[in-house]
């Protein structure tokens, strides 16, 4: 069964390029979906269009480029990988009876917080997450936003009390990084922690006062 992967405007592309890799790596089957307002997002970020005829050789481009924006960057193998258009809501996981481990929503902005909150449903990104909760699957939601008003904040709270995991952003800085895409790569790990997914995205707190900055 695969993971669901939901790609929302926010900024933080990077983010859902190191959630992506990482399945991958871990033999996880991927359901890609990424929304209009995310493509104009990676199109800021990176210089990627994402086309939907075109899925196949804009998402290589996009995995392979490191945080800092260098390309080449990765070797990356999505034979794994299925993508659905967000306009598609006849899609596979706009359907409960679709199998699917769960769904990761990574970066999630507000306006996705508040749809799926909300049980809005306007394209298969929010579908497919309100699909997640009515089956009581894991869903993991990253939202990518600051400063937080007390309307999100709401909208948080409610996902966390249907069942959701609200993993917000946020790297640390003890376990030594060293490059930005340690940083990155820090989030992504802890959103895959919350999926139950194995990785080695990051270096975890062992009790040792100083060891980020020994490594």
């Amino acid at each position: 069964m695969p993971w669901i992967v939901g790609v929302s405007g926010a900024s933080g592309t990077p983010y859902a390029a190191a959630v992506l890799r990482a399945l991958l790596e871990a033999g996880e089957a991927v359901d890609l979906v990424v929304s209009r307002a995310s493509r104009l997002t990676l199109l800021d970020e990176t210089g990627i269009s994402f086309r939907d005829a075109h899925w196949q050789d804009d998402l290589r481009e996009w995995l392979a480029r490191g945080a800092d924006g260098k390309p080449g960057t990765f070797d990356v193998d999505i034979s794994g990988m299925r993508y659905w258009s967000a306009g598609d809501l006849a899609a596979g996981p706009s359907s409960g009876s679709y199998a699917a481990k769960g769904m990761l929503i990574v970066p999630a902005s507000t306006a996705c917080v508040a749809g799926v909150a909300l049980g809005l449903s306007k394209d298969l990104l929010q579908r497919a997450a309100s699909v997640t909760l009515k089956e009581r699957r894991t869903l993991v939601v990253s939202v990518r936003e600051t400063p937080l008003n007390g309307q999100t904040l709401r909208h948080l709270v409610a996902l966390d009390d249907a069942g959701a995991t609200v993993v917000p952003a946020s790297p640390a800085f003890y376990a030594g990084a060293t490059h930005i895409q340690d940083l990155v790569d820090f989030v992504a790990g802890r959103v895959l922690d919350a999926a139950g997914v194995a990785h080695g995205l990051y270096r975890r707190w062992r009790g040792e006062l100083g060891g980020g900055s020994a490594d």
